[in-house]
């Protein structure tokens, strides 16, 4: 509990895993209500929403228009 740098470090890492985690809920095929509930899941609960994200979370990713073939 000394040193405060690992603290700052392990929330920017949290942060980062959270948005990452909200842009493929976002990019995920499904409803929007669906998708609005693991927002706020993730966003309001981090470590417990981002943990049940990665269980039980959306699996499916919508492909890219740019996608070559």
């Amino acid at each position: 509990m000394q040193n405060p740098t690992i603290w700052i470090v392990l929330a920017a890492v949290l942060v980062i895993m959270e948005l990452w985690a909200i842009n493929r809920v976002r990019k995920s095929a499904g409803k929007a209500s669906t998708k609005g509930v693991w927002m706020v899941v993730i966003v309001f609960v981090p470590l417990i929403g981002l943990l049940l994200w990665a269980v039980a979370g959306p699996k499916d990713v919508a492909e890219s228009l740019s996608r070559p073939g």
